[in-house]
């Protein structure tokens, strides 16, 4: 059966206080929207369609960066979920399948629900709404049960009965449905009730009236938390993380201070990785079985190969691409730049825009000069070639294999394979002149306290 997900993403987000579009803000360093497509994507859905409403704009532009293929419709004015579902229609016309109504501010929903409540269509239900068994029930609206345990209707907290508010069991929101039969439904929503609001809930009512069968899938509280305040956004960064690195941990890495290590939501990490304390993971990093990531290391859309060392206090950049067994000390920075095997960078180094050739040494200091003020330009370095401390390779240049860079050396033009290349100028000794300038300057110094 056709899947077809629609996202929820039109709220401005109040409590957030905040010019972004509550849907843009970041967790584990992606906008809480990309966590919600990436649940859906599950479903290997045939049409994404993002309701957007504040900052509508601003959305479109994001998701051309996260799902190029989501279309977005605008809800002008926000009147309630349902009128919301109901801004998805012409974007549905003409699909056979199932829809996935699902928010982008709820970033937990795990696949394996998203396939428990399409088995449950699959299984005769023509409606499938997503509940749980809420701890403090709160304000959550409360799934009605029939005798027959189907779902007799979803009732919001300040519409509920003393004896309904009693119920434990609590809406999540999700609901999956045929698409023809969600949008007859959502086509006969009013708003009579104490917000004056069209409830996309109220279409369980509504189909149980008309004959067909609801169901309620459940799954774990957490799964459903919704993000509404910064306060809350920083509880699911806590939660996330605290999930990510006990995936880490059992999947084989080693984590010597788990608390002070910040992983992405693609974080990749292989077994017997042993990272240190306080190493941040930005987005797109691959770290292969066997490597270390040592103390207070930054690492952003890079490669890191098996045996290799990185840190402490590196930072690797996006492009960066680090072969087996290559060395990248403290203060080395990395960015756009293959490092081939066995490679090292040790110390007090910038390698950007770069090919450094297997078994390079990189003396402290290096530099690659990179960009003229309009430009970036590449600089590639042979293998076993020896770059001396404090070297400028000023780049478009090659230093050749087995070549040489005496130390402090400006290199502006090519070196060929086994040759030393020295660029400074010669050291000229004034024997006596330190001791005379010192003493000179002293007496300026005192005369100058006199005064």
């Amino acid at each position: 059966m056709p899947i077809a997900l629609v996202i929820l993403a039109a709220g401005k987000g109040t409590r957030m206080n905040s010019d972004l579009p509550k849907v843009l803000h970041p967790l584990a360093a992606a906008p809480l929207l990309a966590h919600a497509l990436a649940a859906g994507a599950a479903a290997d859905p045939e049409r994404t369609i993002v309701v957007a409403g504040h900052g509508a704009e601003q959305v479109t532009a994001a998701l051309a960066d996260i799902d190029e293929t989501a279309q977005v419709v605008v809800q002008e004015d926000q009147l309630g979920t349902g009128h919301a579902v109901a801004q998805a229609t012409p974007a549905l016309e003409g699909f056979g399948g199932d829809v996935i109504v699902l928010y982008g501010d709820t970033p937990f929903i795990r696949p394996q629900t998203l396939h428990a409540m399409l088995e449950a269509r699959q299984g005769g239900a023509d409606v499938v709404v997503l509940g749980f068994e809420a701890a403090v029930p709160g304000r959550y609206g409360r799934l009605i049960l029939g005798r027959d345990g189907g779902l007799d209707g979803i009732v919001e907290a300040k519409d509920a009965s003393p004896e309904q508010l009693a119920v434990t069991l609590c809406n999540s929101g999700v609901i999956a449905a045929d698409a023809g039969l969600l949008m007859r439904l959502v086509a006969k929503i009013d708003n009579d009730n104490a917000s004056g609001e069209y409830y996309l809930t109220d279409i369980v009512a509504l189909a149980r009236a008309a004959g067909h069968a609801c169901a309620v899938v459940t799954c774990d509280e957490a799964e459903t938390l919704g993000i509404n305040s910064r306060a809350e956004l920083a509880g699911a960064e806590a939660a996330f993380q605290a999930r990510a690195r006990a995936a880490a941990l059992d999947n084989g890495a080693t984590l010597i201070a788990p608390e002070s290590v910040y992983f992405a939501h693609d974080t990749v990490i292989g077994r017997d990785v042993v990272i240190g304390p306080n190493v941040w993971f930005g987005p797109g990093v691959t770290v292969e079985s066997g490597a270390t990531i040592n103390a207070f290391c930054h690492l952003e859309g890079c490669h890191v190969s098996r045996g290799a060392i990185i840190g402490p206090f590196a930072r690797l950049r996006p492009g960066a691409e680090l072969s087996e067994d290559v060395r990248v000390g403290n203060f080395v920075e990395v960015k756009n730049a293959l490092v081939a095997e066995g490679a090292k960078i040790n110390h007090l180094s910038y390698i950007g825009d770069a090919e450094i050739g297997e078994g390079a040494n990189i003396g402290a200091g290096t530099i690659t000069c990179n960009y003229d003020g309009v430009m970036k330009h590449r600089t590639e370095i042979g293998a076993r070639a020896f770059i001396g401390s404090n070297t400028a390779l000023v780049a478009p240049v090659r230093v050749g294999r087995d070549a040489m860079t005496g130390s402090g050396s400006v290199i502006t033009k090519d070196v060929p394979d086994e040759a030393l290349a020295v660029a400074r100028a010669d050291q000229i000794n004034k024997e006596g002149l330190a001791v005379r300038l010192m003493t000179r300057l002293r007496a300026i110094k005192a005369r100058k306290q006199k005064e």
